[in-house]
């Protein structure tokens, strides 16, 4: 009798329970090891499944008699175990490159430093909203494997970090979107940018000839990055200064005139340079996929932005505030402090990534009115920028709203768009976010409290 293949998942989150399932589902043994307390919901599907798991740390002989490992994206490669591994001859791999064999459907897979999820989600929203039979996963939604097991979807919309591409093998994508490449997690890559970079371009370097790659024409790090890279597939750039590339911005509009496809941007919801890039990388994509332009107009017209995202949250006497949590690097900040014409009451602040703060003194000196400096690593911050801007420090999140309202008049954005980790006085950079609106609220309503 021929035993079934073993394998082993390290890491029991949605990506690493989904995988799991999958691979139950297919004649697989599987085994799940977490170094962490796996969640409730996860111990029981598992359970539920018959799938053996362990928790609080990783039994080193049951992981090494894998005949293949499926990896959480969080786990470094250089972590002990994986380096024990990859010397057993033990393939290593992730949770997407493991789901994509068991799948024909067609994948847009969107990567880049910055504006992952909002393109990711506007895309999605483009295809589910036109009536196709779309799956969201990667970073964002239910596990690739998990819905592959289930539903498995005509088409995915894949949110792919550079940790998911260094698991990946034989992965591939019909379109692959390339936003971006700048500096971020070079602690993963041994401070190394230009290895930072190969990974993020390897997605592309795995598509073949009837593939299509949709880069983003204005981005040194991008643009770089594909110059040294080995691809086949069909690129296709998208500029906001250029209108030799195939799809651009002008006059307000956004334009892909091989597919007839003329959109004014005061129609969109969201908002930003940025969001104008995302905007034409989905439409490109989806256009490419089959879509009508005028669906496609229509759609992203009713998209809004995403939470934590720069978020528009509430205008409290004529200052309005945005939330832009998970700007979590001075790149980020960069599109938002961009994105505003009016004076902007900047929050900025957290555990500090080793952050280059001078890159963004021109757009500090132009739109910065004042800035209120919360969490842990205030030095850097100060350093920068205090011959430059007003500056105040917070202890906790209300006092920097509180802050932040004074020192706004009417006409005025206050914007939290921290530049750095959340770590310090918060879980992630959502329960971050969802703080910041909360004292906004609650600011609020104090003030209608006093008008009363």
């Amino acid at each position: 009798m021929m035993m079934s293949k073993r394998l082993v998942i390290l890491g029991a989150g949605e990506s690493g329970t989904g995988a799991a399932l999958l691979a139950k589902d297919k004649g697989f043994s599987v085994f799940v090891s977490d170094n962490g307390i796996i969640a409730p919901k996860y111990k029981e599907e598992l359970s539920e499944a018959g799938i053996s798991f362990e928790e609080s740390g990783h039994t080193e002989s049951l992981v090494l008699r894998a005949d293949e490992v499926v990896k959480s994206p969080g786990i470094p490669d250089e972590a002990p175990l994986v380096v024990q591994l990859r010397k057993a001859g033990v393939p290593v791999i992730d949770e997407l490159e493991f789901a994509r064999r068991y799948t024909d459907a067609r994948i847009i897979a969107v990567t880049g430093t910055n504006g992952k999820t909002t393109t990711s989600l506007l895309i999605y929203h483009l295809l589910e909203q036109s009536g196709c039979s779309v799956g969201l996963a990667g970073n964002v939604g239910y596990s690739f494997a998990r819905q592959v097991k289930e539903s498995d979807y005509d088409c995915y919309v894949l949110e792919v970090s550079s940790f998911q591409i260094d698991g990946m093998r034989k992965f591939h994508a019909d379109v692959v979107v390339l936003l971006n490449i700048t500096p971020d997690h070079l602690d993963r890559y041994g401070y190394d940018f230009d290895r930072y970079a190969a990974s993020k371009i390897r997605l592309a370097e795995l598509q073949d000839k009837s593939s299509v790659l949709v880069i983003n024409a204005d981005d040194e790090g991008a643009n770089n990055a594909l110059l040294k890279a080995d691809v086949l597939s069909e690129v296709r750039m998208v500029s906001l200064s250029s209108r030799k590339t195939c799809a651009f911005a002008a006059d307000d509009e956004l334009r892909v005139p091989d597919y007839g496809f003329v959109y004014n941007w005061k129609h969109a919801k969201i908002k930003g340079p940025h969001n104008k890039i995302n905007a034409l990388c989905a439409a490109v994509s989806v256009l490419q996929f089959g879509l009508a332009a005028e669906q496609v107009k229509k759609h992203l017209s009713t998209f809004k932005a995403v939470e934590h995202r720069l978020e528009y949250v509430d205008t409290l006497e004529g200052v309005s505030f945005y939330n832009d949590s998970k700007a979590t690097n001075v790149d980020a900040v960069k599109y938002a402090l961009g994105s505003f014409d009016q004076p902007i009451v900047w929050i900025a602040g957290g555990i500090d990534k080793g952050n280059d703060y001078e890159s963004l003194l021109p757009l500090v000196k132009e739109k910065v009115k004042s800035l209120v400096v919360l969490g842990e690593h205030k030095k850097a911050l100060e350093e920068a920028y205090k011959k430059h801007v007003p500056m105040v420090f917070a202890r906790s999140m209300k006092e920097a709203v509180e802050l932040a309202g004074d020192l706004a008049s009417s006409g005025d954005a206050v914007l939290l768009s921290p530049a750095c980790a959340s770590f310090d006085l918060f879980k992630n950079y959502e329960e971050r976010g969802a703080f910041f609106k909360n004292e906004v609220f609650s600011l609020k309503r104090k003030a209608s409290h006093e008008h009363e």
